[in-house]
């Protein structure tokens, strides 16, 4: 049993030591911790390390549970008082070599804890000299301590620039030479942390001894180090001058929510007013790029200049609706005839369904329309798969549900409304997509289908459908690293990318507008495309070298797990997969 589970409040802990051919009980008496007026600090340590190695826990929560533990143990009356105590501790601390570092850290965070609750310690002044001593030694390099814990002796004990040449003083009557100057001391020390770069602890000590230089270069040299927390944290202590010269760096390094942030946290609106608008153009930019288009809306919070970036975003996205959408709700005019804008955008920037050869969009939402699509979709060798749904922006909460799936043959892509479907006809859709997802003998194709999956079985979990596959080829497997997405790779293997403006808009408003429309089917048909055109590499010797060859039979998947399976699909599934011949794919 360890000292975590047990607690205090027990007479003794029991310390199982495991050894190869015996099994050693070991008692600790708890005396020592719950009465610490006649035990000496380097038997407290010696306690604490072996709790600590004993302990059953892992390491963070072990940390965790000695802290309180000695946090509790300082008012246990030690002697000659709790401060001193503690410095005698960390005098202590190196001899037990790999344990010093953590055990420091450990007792200084638990005394820092107690100084909170605790009134008075009643032997500070004490204390002080012998930690003062302490920082001394650490300094000189007397006593091996990370320089952490001395910035964290300085703060916990209170250790001025006047308590340092005190001590001093008192060395300098004993013809001890070390103190000349003792600012002079403290300086070189922390020039020491800024020529090996430790900029933080440099500025710690720099604060806390309110040392002021000039600054400037040290500033831009932590900048350029992106020391980021230490260049604000020093700049924030010089004062404003200072802080005027962090955020126009930061302006001018591009990094506006940083510049944003320290402006508004120091009031510093009027001398940087355009500051504010910079980053919320920044974000709503970044917003646009990853499609979140009704956020960057909410983000812009009716601020007419604002809007009106967005407007321009959503034109060089080529995202018509959004523009005329955004036009019409605040009332905006001037602006270029968005549809020309759009037209020119995608003809030179995004591929096309035409380009893809696809002659047909095919809406289903009714029990003739599917039974019409499923025939045609069943009489397909190869097809693509894809689907969306409504983007939720809440944190924390659920997705919506899978709102239309994608299903591109060579010449048609057919889209299926799942949330009519599956009110009006459940049983045919379960029935319908069963047919297809399972049988051997179509060649599904997906870009990250398989996640896709898991979303329309967590959206319609009574279906069956999406339970189980075959057959299914991810051709985002294909490629070690497929950077940009899906647009990425089609722009990599087909020389022109996808627009992905539309990709977060709202899926569950019917009827969906053309556009959403065209880009619902260009996710599915253009993986027939990039198939083929792997394909054609794979079979042409020319194309790509051995070690380059893409063997995508090897990357077919399947899930088949589900124990109830009817005789029809018994039979479907054992008969022969599909020869994908070389005009085919």
């Amino acid at each position: 049993m360890c000292l975590f589970e047990m607690g205090f409040e027990e007479k003794a802990i029991k310390l199982q030591v495991k050894e190869e051919k015996a099994c050693e009980t070991k008692k600790i008496c708890l005396h020592a911790f719950t009465d610490l007026t006649y035990v000496a600090p380097i038997v407290f340590l010696y306690l604490l390390k072996e709790c600590y190695v004993h302990g059953n826990l892992k390491a963070t929560k072990k940390f965790r549970a000695l802290q309180q533990q000695v946090h509790q143990v300082l008012c246990n009356s030690p002697q000659p008082g709790p401060a001193t105590f503690v410095a005698y501790c960390l005098y202590i601390l190196p001899i037990f070599g790999s344990y010093c570092e953590g055990f420091s850290h450990l007792i200084v965070s638990a005394f820092h804890r107690f100084l909170k609750t605790a009134a008075t310690t009643g032997d500070s002044l004490e204390a002080k000299i012998i930690a003062v001593r302490l920082f001394l030694d650490i300094v000189e390099g007397s006593i091996d301590h990370d320089e952490r814990i001395a910035v964290k002796i300085l703060e916990v004990f209170d250790i001025k620039l006047t308590d340092i040449e005190k001590v001093a003083s008192q060395s300098k009557a004993k013809n001890d030479r070390r103190f000349h100057s003792v600012k002079a001391f403290l300086e070189q020390y922390i020039f020491g942390f800024i020529e090996s770069e430790s900029y933080m602890t440099a500025v710690n000590l720099l604060e806390h001894f309110s040392i002021r230089q000039s600054g400037e270069s040290f500033l831009v040299k932590m900048i350029e180090k992106k020391q980021f927390r230490a260049a604000e944290k020093w700049a924030t202590f010089m004062g404003k001058p200072m802080l005027s010269m962090l955020i126009q760096e930061y302006v001018d390094r591009n990094k506006l929510k940083s510049a944003y942030l320290i402006v508004k946290k120091n009031n510093l609106q009027q001398e940087f007013p355009d500051v504010h608008h910079k980053y919320k153009e920044s974000a709503l930019k970044k917003l646009a790029e990853k499609a979140c288009w009704d956020v960057a809306e909410a983000k812009a919070n009716g601020d007419r200049q604002l809007v009106e970036y967005l407007v321009y975003l959503a034109m060089e996205a080529g995202y018509l609706e959004k523009v005329d959408e955004l036009c019409n709700r605040y009332s905006l005019e001037g602006f270029p005839k968005a549809q020309e804008h759009e037209a020119n955008f995608l003809q030179h920037c995004f591929l096309n369904l035409n380009e893809l050869g696809v002659e047909d969009i095919i809406w289903v939402d009714e029990l003739n329309g599917l039974g019409k699509a499923t025939c045609q979709i069943e009489r397909s060798k190869i097809v693509g798969l894809d689907c969306e749904w409504k983007p939720n922006y809440v944190k924390g909460s659920k997705p919506n549900k899978v709102s239309i799936m994608q299903i591109a043959s060579d010449k048609k892509v057919f889209i299926l409304d799942l949330i009519k479907l599956y009110n009006d006809v459940p049983d045919v859709l379960d029935n319908c997509l069963t047919h297809i997802l399972r049988s051997p003998r179509i060649l599904k194709l997906g870009y990250n289908f398989q996640c896709d999956v898991k979303q329309l079985a967590q959206s319609y979990g009574d279906l069956e459908c999406f339970k189980c596959y075959n057959m299914l080829l991810d051709i985002q497997n294909m490629f070690k690293d497929p950077r940009g997405g899906l647009s990425g790779l089609a722009e990599k293997i087909l020389g022109a990318g996808l627009n992905k403006t539309r990709r977060n808009s709202n899926w569950e408003q019917r009827p969906l507008s053309q556009n959403q429309l065209e880009y619902a089917a260009l996710d599915a048909a253009v993986l027939i495309q990039i198939f083929y055109c792997v394909c054609d590499h794979y079979h042409t010797a020319d194309a790509l070298d051995e070690h380059n060859k893409i063997e995508w039979k090897s990357y077919i998947v399947s899930h088949m797990d589900n124990p109830k399976k009817s005789r029809k699909e018994s039979r479907l599934r054992k008969e022969p997969e599909p020869e994908v011949k070389d005009n085919e794919a």
